[in-house]
């Protein structure tokens, strides 16, 4: 039997000296005696699994709204591909797994519906009010707005994940005033890993998702050095394949070789920089982890295609500005007479600011559940 000072010892023993072990954790806001059988991060873990916001990513935009097809990547889904990427760049570096893991299925719990769309308007109609980013408000769900134990709000997580979610970036995610909470320059390497699967996970699968939706095809792709390269080992390696086996080889085979990448590239930076520590880690200017030059360079070509093909094409267009305006007219709304929010909402308010109450409110909502309130409130036949 595996108590949790066995999985703390095997971690001092097999983890590397720049891992962040459970044993050495910074602790949690409010007192808890910890688990017998489960470590710090695999607590942290199941608490996230369990809580709302969590199970409501699964009706959350990525990048197709839920009901457009159920073959598009959801918010979830996203979460856990992410998860599985950075877990094996985390298992091959000798970092913590578990804490990695935790950190990825948090990363995007303070996302809004209908993707950066719905981020943007409330940032929009917060403007006064302290305004709206999602790392801050996934970090304001765990603290605050969970409710799930009598003794505290939230989840009451470590340190490192609450950082972890509050430092997340990536190249549609930049977090904002993280040095009042947690004054350090970097987060632990767990956390660092996490941002760039985020990255792995959003070009690739978006590259699946676009392709299978119509926005671009493979003629289109000819120019983008990435699938070029990947397309050849396919076709040499399996020359007769069907054009939709072939998408999932390619996109596997993409998924690899930048995963391959970031660990032989972050393993060197962790050497040139004589990393030994948890502490040097947090402390250095930069991030330890990342691409090579190249393959940055390559990853680049491939997002700014899928920014102009994908991001901008109009059927995203159309349903990014419809989403903007369902938002915006809902916050109006419910702003102008805030008695028509739910008991439950309205027992929120502090200090009359009822502001931060609706953007809670809706930031939480799924893409169905704010197209049916949206419906209760405009529509004169349907039912409130």
């Amino acid at each position: 039997m595996l108590t949790r000072e066995m999985l703390e010892k095997y971690e001092q023993e097999n983890l590397a000296d720049y891992a962040m072990k459970s044993s050495q954790t910074k602790g949690r806001v409010y007192f808890e005696k910890e688990h017998d059988y489960r470590s710090v991060y695999q607590r942290d873990r199941d608490r996230i699994i369990h809580s709302t916001a969590f199970r409501r990513l699964e009706y959350k935009t990525q990048v197709f709204v839920n009901h457009e097809a159920d073959y598009y990547r959801t918010r979830l889904t996203h979460t856990l591909e992410v998860a599985q990427i950075a877990r094996s760049v985390a298992k091959t570096l000798r970092l913590n797994e578990e804490l990695t893991e935790t950190i990825a299925l948090a990363h995007d719990l303070g996302h809004t519906p209908f993707g950066h769309a719905g981020e943007e308007v409330l940032n929009e109609m917060m403007k006064g009010h302290g305004g709206f980013e999602h790392n801050r408000h996934g970090l304001r769900v765990v603290d605050e707005l969970e409710k799930r134990y009598p003794d505290f709000d939230g989840l009451n997580l470590s340190c490192e994940v609450r950082e972890g979610i509050l430092k997340h970036k990536s190249t549609f995610d930049a977090p904002q005033d993280q040095e009042k909470k947690f004054p350090d320059p970097q987060p632990v390497l767990e956390a660092q890993i996490v941002d760039l699967a985020d990255e792995i996970a959003y070009d690739n699968h978006d590259l699946d998702d676009g392709l299978t939706s119509g926005a671009f095809n493979e003629k289109d792709l000819k120019k983008i050095k990435l699938w070029t390269k990947v397309e050849a080992i396919v076709k040499e390696k399996y020359p007769d394949l069907s054009s939709k086996l072939k998408k999932y080889q390619i996109v596997r085979f993409l998924i690899n070789a930048e995963v391959t990448d970031l660990i032989i590239n972050s393993e060197k930076r962790i050497s040139e920089l004589d990393v030994t520590s948890v502490a040097q880690v947090k402390q250095l200017p930069d991030k330890v982890v990342g691409f090579s030059a190249n393959m940055h360079k390559d990853m680049e070509q491939l997002r700014k295609f899928l920014m102009e093909n994908l991001y901008k094409h109009y059927r995203i267009v159309r349903m990014t500005n419809k989403a903007k305006r369902f938002i915006k007219e809902l916050f109006a709304v419910y702003l102008s007479k805030p008695k028509q929010l739910p008991p439950t909402a309205q027992q929120t308010v502090k200090d009359g600011n009822w502001h931060r109450v609706i953007c809670d409110y809706i930031a939480g909502m799924t893409d169905r559940y704010c197209l049916d309130e949206y419906k209760k409130l405009f529509d004169p036949y349907e039912r409130v």
